[in-house]
């Protein structure tokens, strides 16, 4: 058997208490994240979106994290986009590998049950 330890978060941001004010990112502040800065612009790895419980809501990858973190507060494509005001806190790893980057995502997307990730799900 194949042991996976979940990694370590990078950066981690916090809903500002107070939303919508005015900052840097006005888009993104919308949703209370104004840090998005913190995150690396170059790196590649995977996120992970959380509630104010601590339960998973959504574990992403990408090739550069800040780009597909702001997207997902933005596109009107992405699967939270009916969910992003339950968005409490963003974790992110930096995880240069590819395929270490696929077996995270799906990894977590399982064993902590993301509740908006659809695709590579195995326990329903």
């Amino acid at each position: 058997m194949i042991k996976i330890d979940i990694p370590r978060s990078d950066v981690v941001l916090t809903r500002n208490p107070v939303k919508g004010q005015p900052v840097e990112a006005p888009l993104s502040s919308e949703y209370g994240f104004s840090d998005y800065n913190k995150i690396p612009r170059d790196k590649g790895g995977i996120f992970m979106f959380f509630n104010i419980n601590d339960e998973l809501l959504f574990v992403g990858k990408a090739r550069k994290l800040r780009q597909r973190i702001k997207k997902h507060f933005e596109d009107q494509v992405s699967p939270i986009k009916n969910h992003r005001d339950e968005v409490h806190e963003i974790a992110v790893c930096i995880v240069e590998s590819p395929m270490e980057r696929e077996i995270y995502e799906t990894y977590l997307i399982n064993e902590l049950q993301a509740k908006y990730n659809v695709e590579k799900v195995f326990y329903k």
